[in-house]
C-alpha cells in the first residue's frame, strides 16, 4: 500500500459536503469552547484537540470510495494524530528555546513519526 493523491476525486465532491465539513468543524470548535469555559483550558485544548473534519471525511469517503478506502484513511489519520502527539511533546518540552527553532524540531519530530509509522507498518515488502 503507497500514498496516492487522485486529483479526479474532487470533481465528485458536491456543495453539501463541503458544508457537512464545515458544520462539523464548527460544532467542534464549539464544544471545545464550552468545555474549555465550564472545565478550564486544559480541558478546552483535548476537546479541540478532536479531528474536527475527520468524521464528516471518513463519511463522504466510504460513500464515494467505500467501506475498504475509509478504514485505509483513517489508519492514515492514527499516524498522523501520532506525529501531532509528538509534535505537542517537543513544543512543551521546547517551550522556553526560541519560537522558531522550537518549530523546526517539532516539524521535523511530526514528520518522522508519522511516516516512521506508516513505514513500519505498511513500508515493507510483502
Amino acid at each position: 500500500m503507497k500514498p496516492e493523491v487522485d486529483s479526479g476525486g474532487l470533481a465528485k465532491l458536491k456543495l453539501w459536503e463541503f458544508a457537512l465539513r464545515f458544520c462539523f468543524g464548527g460544532v467542534v470548535a464549539l464544544v471545545a469552547s464550552f468545555t474549555a469555559k465550564s472545565l478550564g483550558d486544559f480541558a478546552g485544548g483535548l476537546a479541540l484537540a478532536f479531528p474536527a473534519i475527520l468524521p464528516a471525511a471518513l463519511t463522504l469517503v466510504k460513500e464515494h470510495d467505500g467501506r475498504q478506502q475509509a478504514a485505509d484513511d483513517a489508519r492514515g489519520a492514527r499516524f498522523g494524530a501520532a506525529g501531532l502527539m509528538a509534535f505537542a511533546a517537543v513544543i512543551y518540552l521546547t517551550a522556553n528555546m526560541s519560537p522558531w527553532l522550537a518549530l523546526t524540531f517539532a516539524l521535523l519530530v511530526w514528520a518522522v513519526t508519522a511516516s516512521g509509522l506508516w513505514f513500519l507498518i505498511y513500508g515493507r515488502a510483502d
